[in-house]
């Protein structure tokens, strides 16, 4: 068989297979960095296929690289399996946890890891069968929720030799991610104050919490003086135990996000400054903890447009009338104008983009457009030419990170969208594996984004991956 023909009979021989193993990693949802039952599952395939699997990379212990083949060009698939907090839902209509306040895949990333491995594994068995050389990397990413995976992996160093990356995404559109995401810093101040009786004797105590909110008197003051872009956002995690003890710790949670991974690094200087202010204006010591920080997006159009051509090759995934019907049940749950917000950011109507489910290649929507949120994939997108795509995994108007969510990622609409994206993103790597003249043109155009820029690691030097929840 030639390269494709092999690849894509692979998927549809394992295509149970790889529904199992998605499936029963939606059964066994993990936080960031937690994430054993799913990274130990998917190394075991890897392993059982040939790929050499390296674990531990990155200082976590559910993060790895697994590799098949010799020399250049080295590509890499990028996976992800971690879940949610608070999100266990069974598959119904109605909210229903498995477990009381347990995690769940709210962001579907049982399919991203299973998806991202049946490409890997079908460009092994095209490559091999047709004596092709070259390298295909499959990359076990955890804790992106947190933003974590994939910026301490690029410290260690593990994305530095590849010629490109790909990946992708369940959404409800089968189209190209085209936009960018913002950058971001996410660290904890912790104030140092001193206890006494708030009554008796308040002048023999230094209050830690009064540091806590002046601090953030002082970014709101900030945020008049910072790009429109530029988004601040925090929660106070501790602030004291009584009102009769003056606090002597307390603790306040940031994220500052920007379009530019300078313009962040800009605004935190600024907050490390009212810090000091904070601290000096109270008489208390503080220190921060710098949890992660991730880049921008750079989408690599010369293989975006490659995902694209072969998403239109392989065809959007077709539903049942059984899976439309569910999926206009779940629509039926959603917060008032989701389905509408949903059209705005795909700028169609109904008919054109496909209620409830997608079931056409939609042209890219968003080329140019910085999302609200931020993905780890920034940061590989920095180091190598990096594209991904998104398939049709929920219903239009799916809210993020929600119960209805957990739905479609453990339903059979998820899995027919998750097995389009491995038949796209092999096809992909298997033309960026033979067709040198498409990685040059991929290179060229990622040296021109980066201006020759070298990817530098936001992370401090001590800086330590944290487990999510």
């Amino acid at each position: 068989m030639g390269l494709e023909e092999k690849a894509l009979d692979f998927l549809g021989v394992n295509e149970d297979k790889l529904v199992a193993l998605a499936k029963s990693i939606w059964e066994h949802p993990e936080l960031g960095v937690q994430e054993t039952y799913a990274s130990q599952l998917l190394c075991e395939q890897l392993k059982e296929a040939g790929f050499s699997v390296e674990m531990g990379v990155g200082q976590m212990p559910t993060a790895f690289v697994a590799s098949w083949g010799e020399g250049k060009p080295i590509i890499g698939i990028l996976g992800e399996y971690d879940a949610l907090p608070s999100l266990s839902q069974k598959i119904s209509t109605t909210q229903d946890p498995i477990e009381e306040d347990g995690p769940g895949h709210g962001c579907g990333h049982n399919l991203l890891g299973v998806g991202a491995l049946g490409a890997a594994l079908a460009v092994k068995a095209a490559m091999e069968e047709n004596h092709v050389e070259g390298t295909i990397r499959y990359y076990g990413c955890p804790a992106e929720e947190t933003l974590v995976g994939k910026v301490y992996m690029a410290r260690d160093g593990v994305f530095d030799d590849l010629d490109a990356a790909i990946t992708w995404h369940p959404a409800f559109a089968n189209s190209l991610w085209a936009s960018s995401a913002l950058a971001l810093n996410s660290f904890k101040v912790n104030f140092h104050g001193r206890a006494s009786h708030a009554g008796g004797s308040p002048e023999m105590g230094r209050s830690a919490l009064d540091g806590v909110q002046l601090m953030d008197v002082g970014v709101n003051y900030m945020r008049e003086h910072i790009i429109k872009d530029a988004r601040v956002h925090c929660v106070i995690t501790d602030g004291g135990r009584a009102p009769n003890v003056v606090p002597p710790y307390a603790q306040v949670w940031y994220y500052v996000r920007a379009p530019k991974r300078e313009q962040v690094e800009k605004i935190y200087a600024w907050m490390l400054d009212i810090a000091k202010g904070a601290s000096l204006m109270t008489e208390t010591t503080y220190d921060v903890e710098f949890l992660t920080g991730c880049y921008n997006i750079l989408p690599n159009d010369v293989i975006g447009d490659l995902l694209m051509e072969k998403l239109k090759e392989v065809g959007a995934p077709q539903f049942t009338e059984e899976e439309k019907a569910f999926a206009k049940q779940l629509q039926e749950t959603f917060p008032p104008g989701s389905i509408e917000k949903s059209l705005e950011h795909y700028k169609m109507t109904r008919e054109e983009v496909g209620d409830p489910l997608c079931e056409k290649a939609i042209e890219p929507y968003d080329k140019g457009e910085v999302m609200g949120g931020s993905t780890d994939v920034g940061d590989v997108s920095h180091i190598a030419p990096t594209a991904q795509l998104t398939t049709c995994c929920e219903a239009l108007g799916t809210p993020g990170h929600s119960w209805q969510t957990v739905v479609a990622s453990g339903s059979s609409i998820g899995f027919k969208g998750m097995m389009v994206a491995a038949k796209v993103l092999a096809l992909t790597a298997l033309d960026l594996e033979t067709k040198p003249e498409l990685l040059q043109a991929a290179r060229e155009e990622f040296e021109k984004s980066t201006a020759g820029k070298k990817y530098v690691s936001p992370l401090p030097e001590d800086a330590v991956p944290q487990p999510a929840g």
